[in-house]
């Protein structure tokens, strides 16, 4: 028998620095990522930690040089040799180096990078956390090893997780991502509880660990808890839990009930101060359903003007402000100290500038307020509206608001029931659910009088298609452009349609004119001949947009009339993703089947896609769809805007050419464009009467 050989290890000797020399052998030729001086503060921190392999330097007979080329070890060299260019360490200073002879100097370089292992990052953990035991702060932690005091704070985060979980992470039974989304929650029971339960799910994504341990916790931007505020919220005993390895907007409060406790109190306190002021009566709410104000008038109060004290010192900030701007006007940025300045400055003269409303005492005694939450999570009040049964019973006016003819439809359940994933598979692409068909009409109503209120020109159109229905045709219902005017309600059926963009949009536009317009009413008319041609135009655009009624209501079908819903929304180029609704579990995915969650995602993302997401539970289904669907300006059918025909849109392009002018017909080689005096025969009367006839035919 062979005896086997024993392995010799290469010797090791001390160097000096200047008899060491750069290799070209080396195979380390990219230098992406390398850091020289983060290395060098670091030897300076604790000396050299693992010794240079070089190779001697031979002459042309072979004899040694006593110069040293280094095959591999390169980036410590470069960063002694900075430490010596700054003084920081002798020329001549020894360097522990092992000394090869045999092979390939390429072997050596390219067997010390190929070998090198990783460090885990549970041992990275493990080494910061007994740095900490040890007394080091995260700051002092992240200094030594030249990262963020995030990083350290990240790593130390894992110490929140369960033993056992980290023991699963070590055994590659689960991803470093997978073990972070675990930090949700320190509660280590219930961390093992998840993770039991993921090891059953088809998917195990990091989001999916979050929402289950998150389950029954108000997100941080939760309207109700910016009002409250998150540091009221926490000094009252309530937790917040935070992610510290992705965007978490502030976190999640965990006592809930504690919450909705403080709301309630904050609310009850603010509106104590508005009762104060004087008023019938005051409603208070978290949240008001949208139209909650319809049919009741409006009484419009004055602003306090400033006293002389107030103007004097809007006028001081208001020199200073522009003396600053002034003096920098020429900088590419403005300093720390006037930046901070200028932004006070504006804070100040903003607060001048809202003035305090003042009503009548008769206003007062007949009118009251709503109070809540708006949805950015600060105090709503809305001042001054009268009841109907509280108006003067000898005031026979017209107020000007005219009250909904139907009632709201009240709220019923969706008819589509709970079903299992076996009965939900089986059923395919059930009918949407009339409810959820309502809601979303809703949502494309306010989104439709948005986008008409902002053309004017198709706003008339659609006035005159309804007049001329009404005048000419009887029983016509091929409008949804209800002119009588009635302003529709949409009661509390439909969770959030206040805080909409479109919603707020029309809000505030209504907001704007109500405050240009006479306080009385046998004032307006005199005060609308004063309005040049455009304002006009606009305000009758906001007019007939309030008529819109493009609801889909189970209780009053209108089918024609959805129609025309369609071919306006096409005229004025309604793309409900772009005003602003997306598919969520609220608001769509949560309320169908599988099939239909399913045929969304293929529809945005395509099959893949569904392959992904087709064999998980209805909850998982709903979390991920909705993740899916981020950006894709995906839409339900009846939130859909189907393409004009050619000939409608063709119609279109001469309404919109007549402007100019320039409006030809392909057919007949030019009749005159659409408003033009001749083609209508204002100046002709033969041709007038002619038009006449034709229109009452």
């Amino acid at each position: 028998m062979t005896k086997q050989q024993k392995i010799t290890l290469s010797a090791s000797r001390d160097v000096p620095f200047n008899k060491l020399m750069l290799s070209q052998s080396n195979v380390r030729h990219v230098k992406a990522g390398v850091s020289i001086e983060e290395l060098a503060e670091d030897i300076a921190r604790r000396t050299l930690l693992s010794s240079i392999t070089v190779r001697p330097v031979l002459d042309d007979c072979g004899a040694e040089t006593g110069m040293y080329s280094i095959p591999a070890g390169g980036r410590r060299f470069r960063a002694l040799e900075l430490l010596v260019k700054q003084k920081r360490m002798n020329k001549t200073a020894l360097v522990p180096c092992i000394v090869r002879t045999d092979g390939l100097a390429e072997e050596d370089s390219l067997a010390e990078n190929v070998q090198r292992a990783p460090l885990h990052p549970l041992d990275q953990f493990r080494a910061f956390q007994a740095m900490r035991e040890k007394g080091r702060t995260e700051e002092e932690i992240a200094a030594a090893f030249f990262v963020s005091a995030s990083v350290v704070k990240q790593r130390l985060k894992l110490a929140a997780v369960a033993p056992s979980l980290l023991d699963a992470y070590a055994e590659e039974e689960m991803t470093l991502d997978q073990l972070m989304a675990f930090t949700v929650n320190p509660d280590h029971a219930r961390q093992e509880q998840v993770w039991a339960a993921i090891q059953r799910h088809y998917s195990r994504q990091p989001y999916e660990i979050r929402r289950m341990l998150t389950e029954g916790a108000v997100r941080a931007s939760d309207k109700r808890a910016q009002f409250v505020g998150l540091d009221d919220y926490v000094e009252a005993g309530g937790e917040i839990l935070r992610d510290l390895f992705q965007q978490d907007d502030g976190g999640w409060l965990q006592d809930a009930a504690l919450l909705d406790v403080m709301v309630r109190e904050k609310l009850a306190e603010e509106a104590e101060g508005v009762r104060a002021e004087g008023w019938k009566w005051v409603e208070v709410d978290t949240e008001f359903p949208y139209g909650h104000t319809f049919g009741m008038r409006r009484v419009n109060g004055e602003a306090v003007p400033m006293s002389d004290e107030e103007e004097a010192r809007y006028q001081a900030l208001k020199a200073e402000y522009d003396a600053l701007e002034a003096e920098h006007a020429e900088a590419d940025e403005l300093p720390d100290e006037v930046d901070a300045r200028l932004g006070k400055i504006e804070e100040a003269m903003e607060a001048l500038e809202a003035r305090p409303i003042r009503f009548e005492a008769e206003d007062l005694a007949l009118a009251g307020a709503f109070v809540s939450i708006d949805s950015s999570g600060r105090l709503r009040v809305e001042r001054g509206y009268v009841r109907p049964e509280d108006e003067p019973i000898d005031e026979e006016e017209d107020t000007g608001e005219v009250a909904p003819e139907a009632a709201p439809v009240e709220d019923t359940v969706d008819t589509v029931a709970p079903a299992t994933d076996e009965e939900e598979e089986d059923e395919g692409l059930k009918p949407l659910s009339d409810r959820l068909v309502m809601e979303l009409t809703a949502h494309r109503t306010l989104a439709l009088r948005n986008a008409l209120a902002q053309d004017p020109q198709v706003a008339l159109l659609a006035a005159l298609h309804a007049m001329v229905l009404r005048l000419f045709y009887r029983y016509a219902v091929d409008s949804c452009v209800e002119i009588e005017p009635r302003n529709a309600a949409f009661g509390s059926q439909v969770p959030g349609l206040g805080d909409t963009a479109y919603a707020q949009a029309i809000d505030q536009r209504h907001e704007t004119w109500a405050r240009n317009l006479p306080k009385a009413p046998e004032d307006l008319w005199e005060a609308l001949t004063e309005f040049d041609s455009c304002s006009r135009e606009a305000l009758f655009a906001h007019c007939v947009a309030m008529s819109v009624n493009a609801v889909h209501d189970p209780y009053q079908r209108r089918p024609r009339a959805i129609a025309h819903a369609d071919v306006l929304a096409g005229t004025v180029g309604l793309d409900m993703a772009r005003a602003g609704w997306t598919a969520t579990g609220d608001s769509y995915l949560g309320r169908v089947t599988k099939a239909r969650i399913l045929e969304a995602v293929r529809e945005a993302k395509g099959e893949d896609a569904v392959d992904v997401i087709a064999g998980l539970k209805k909850a998982e289904m709903v979390t991920a769809a909705e993740d899916l669907l981020v950006g894709t300006g995906w839409l339900p059918d009846p939130l859909r805007t189907p393409p004009l025909p050619e000939e409608d849109a063709a119609e279109i392009e001469l309404i919109d050419d007549a402007d100019t002018g320039e409006a030809q017909s392909a057919e007949d080689g030019g009749k005159p464009a659409i408003g033009d005096s001749e083609a209508l025969g204002e100046d002709d009367p033969v041709a007038g009467d002619a038009f006449a006839r034709t229109a009452a035919e």
